[in-house]
């Protein structure tokens, strides 16, 4: 009589759900792009660099919070995040953080622009797009 085989008890893999560890490292990647970008490119580069990498954050984030997610799911969430983090800019409630603590500034922001809801846009829209193509089992 032979035994039957042992079985692991961990589940196999869901290739639908994203690595938090995977996404971390993302994180930490555009963090790390993402600062120099802001200060060492100047003028509108660095704020446009900013803006993209910042809302491209705020996707990957959305993403480890929820990786089961569908990438539409995730990418409203981020949008609706940055679009929140712009839209609390018109309060005065940044501006104040960031005088009290000015590394707060990095994540709240200032001063409302307009055209930074256009790059938050495209930020959260590119990282989808990599997300859809690249994060995804064929």
């Amino acid at each position: 009589m032979t035994d039957p085989p042992i079985r692991s008890v961990r589940a196999a893999p869901d290739p639908d759900r994203r690595s938090r560890v995977g996404l971390a490292l993302v994180a930490l990647a555009l963090i790390g792009i993402g600062l120099p970008a802001r200060f060492l490119l100047p003028g509108v580069a660095g704020d446009v660099a900013g803006g993209l990498l910042y809302a491209a954050l705020i996707f990957v984030l959305v993403a480890i919070a929820w990786p089961r997610a569908s990438v539409l799911r995730i990418a409203v969430v981020a949008l609706a995040v940055v679009i929140g983090v712009e839209l609390l800019q018109l309060t005065g409630i940044p501006a104040t953080l960031g005088e009290a603590f000015p590394p707060a500034r990095l994540v709240f922001g200032s001063t409302f622009a307009v055209s930074d809801l256009v790059v938050g846009a495209a930020g959260v829209g590119l990282m989808a797009a990599t997300d859809a193509v690249f994060a995804r089992p064929r």
